[in-house]
């Protein structure tokens, strides 16, 4: 019990970190997709349920996929303890995770590690699709599984892990079934949605990276900060200097009792490089981006990333010697990047269409600050969201988020969230939620989790946007209308704090500022606070907890509170580093 509860830790410790740049990369579309039929006349000769014998024959040639549908086929046979309830669906996967990672500081390497390993997990539900045992965190047991193909060693984790998910299923469902008769209101949807058979095999994807070159790399990035001669005037003034690569590959195997078989997974790399320090005055201040692709190819070049790294020095020395933002709070216009607008979507947008099923004995429709906004106007007139996994690349970009069925082995289908400003739809897995009774694709599975409702390619549509020499001349001509200066954010951190924030004078002089924080941007400021969009869309990717994309335009906000920090100020180091400056 204590392997098993420890292995949710374990899994999630192999995910790579995510990054967002605008970077293309391959697709994988040589696969065999088909929905499993019954018998009809459409059949193919000689293989099962119409497979196309190119299928079938793969079918049959994957040893995982094989133990794992004769399991799952002996335990809906078996599986039942006496007076109780047979479940009605099961489902079976198995993970098998590559990942490498590889860190440099101040110009040597610090560490170097890869891992393998093969997860089960199994989903046991009770009752029916109306009412059953699940709860709204997940159900399901964890398990570890071979690291070779041993049939009779997997069969034998899934036998393990399955007979765990069956007690507690009964068990849950129990407490679930006396917890709902304390509620006068009925839930407000069933609890799982039925989907139609699909088979999916696509090739599995393998971790390929070129470790002594990234190790090179990363060396060199990290003691530019020495090195550089741009950067010796202020070397001793960084306080880390740390470049990573962090690369994933995982193949995932799905069998469950509708007759669904997957084999489909993803890479994905991303290399970062991260600078920092103090200013004078003890503020803490870094610098930390890269660039994400489906491929190691796909990353930034070897110059592109000493560019990269030469910019965040530069960038950090100026942050250095930057004014503190004035200590008397703004109110007014601030243009937000591409960059800083995917931010702003990822944060106070996303999760909130997500569908997730509300709690028990309320009559919401779904959690979050979107639960009763369903028909309601969620942004401004002129902007819509698409959320479209079928998008493979986007202006030459390839996007991470794609793909062509969910982990719950339903057919994604794009989905318009929001149409003119007003909310439509939500993203969904197989859970439904009031009004929304089918899944349109969206159930995806963090390492080692149950599947929960989850973008994949997001695009925020304007319906007539404007350049972003627009974009700058409409912030300019509100300096000038109101006669003060207004704010730019090019980059943003943790929490939507900008990190390279500009205060720009009607003249349009552009003036780095430190210190800041955003104040009232929320919902209400997606909502109403928005009065143009435009430039170049900003295609924003991340790895972590699953591969996703945003594409996002530039944003000019009306009235955004910008106002002084309030975090305690660091002493600054007594004397200088070793080395550098000295």
């Amino acid at each position: 019990m204590g392997l098993r509860c420890a292995l949710v830790v374990v899994v999630l410790s192999l995910v790579a970190a995510s990054a967002q740049v605008m970077v293309p990369g391959p697709t994988h579309d040589d696969k065999a997709i088909m929905n499993a039929t019954p018998a009809s006349k459409d059949r193919s000769p000689g293989t099962p349920d119409g497979e196309p014998a190119s299928v079938a024959g793969a079918l049959v040639s994957d040893p995982l996929l094989v133990a794992m549908q004769e399991e799952l086929k002996r335990e809906q046979e078996k599986l039942v303890l006496p007076g109780m309830q047979r479940p009605y669906f099961m489902e079976y996967r198995l993970e098998d995770i590559a990942t490498y990672d590889a860190v440099a500081n101040y110009g040597a390497l610090t560490t170097e590690s890869e891992n393998h390993q093969r997860v089960v997990r199994v989903e046991v539900r009770i009752g029916n699709f109306t009412s059953d045992s699940s709860s709204a965190r997940g159900e399901g047991s964890l398990a570890l599984a071979p690291d070779d193909d041993d049939a009779a060693a997997l069969k034998f984790a899934l036998w393990s892990a399955t007979d765990e998910a069956y007690k507690n299923a009964l068990r849950a469902y129990a407490t679930k079934q006396a917890t709902l008769k304390q509620f006068q209101s009925a839930p407000t949807a069933n609890d799982f949605t039925p989907a139609k058979a699909v088979v999916l095999l696509e090739p599995k994807v393998v971790l390929a990276v070129d470790r002594e070159e990234w190790k090179r790399r990363l060396v060199e990035a990290s003691g530019m900060y020495a090195s550089a001669p741009e950067a010796k005037s202020f070397a001793d003034a960084v306080q880390y200097s740390s470049a990573s690569l962090s690369g994933i590959a995982v193949n995932r195997y799905m069998v469950n009792t509708e007759g669904t078989v997957l084999r489909h997974g993803y890479e994905g790399y991303s290399d970062t490089i991260s600078i920092g320090g103090q200013a004078a005055d003890g503020m803490e201040l870094g610098r930390s981006n890269g660039s994400t692709a489906v491929t190691a190819d796909k990353l930034e070049s070897a110059e592109s990333l000493r560019k990269r790294t030469l910019v965040n020095l530069l960038s950090f020395n100026e942050l250095r010697n930057a004014p503190i933002v004035d200590p008397e709070d703004y109110h007014g216009p601030v243009l937000f990047s591409g960059d800083a607008a995917a931010d702003v979507f990822n944060k106070l947008f996303v999760p909130n269409i997500e569908a997730d099923r509300p709690d028990t004995g309320t009559t919401a429709r779904t959690q979050g600050a979107y639960q009763s906004s369903y028909k309601s106007p969620v942004l401004p007139p002129f902007l819509s969201v698409v959320d479209d996994p079928t998008l493979r690349s986007f202006e030459g970009h390839t996007l991470l988020g794609s793909y062509s069925v969910d982990d719950e082995g339903v057919r994604v289908e794009p989905v318009t969230v929001v149409e003119h400003g007003k909310l439509v739809n939500y993203l969904l897995g197989r859970e439904p939620v009031k009004d929304f009774p089918e899944s349109n694709g969206h159930g995806r599975a963090a390492l080692g989790q149950a599947a929960h409702s989850h973008a994949g390619v997001l695009e925020v549509k304007v319906a007539e946007p404007i350049s972003g020499e627009a974009m700058k001349a409409k912030l300019l001509a509100l300096a000038k209308e109101q006669g003060r200066d207004v704010y730019e954010v090019e980059t943003l951190g943790g929490e939507l704090m900008p990190r390279l924030l500009y205060r720009v004078s009607p003249d349009g002089k552009r003036t780095l500022v430190r210190g800041a924080t955003f104040d009232e941007l929320d919902q209400r400021a997606i909502r109403s606070g928005i009065v143009a969009a435009g430039g170049k869309p900003y295609v924003a990717q991340s790895l972590a907890p699953l591969p996703e994309s945003t594409i996002a335009p530039e944003l000019l906000f009306g009235d955004i509170t910008v106002k002084r920090a309030s975090e305690e100020q660091q002493k600054v180091p007594y004397y200088s580093p070793p080395g550098a400056g000295n």
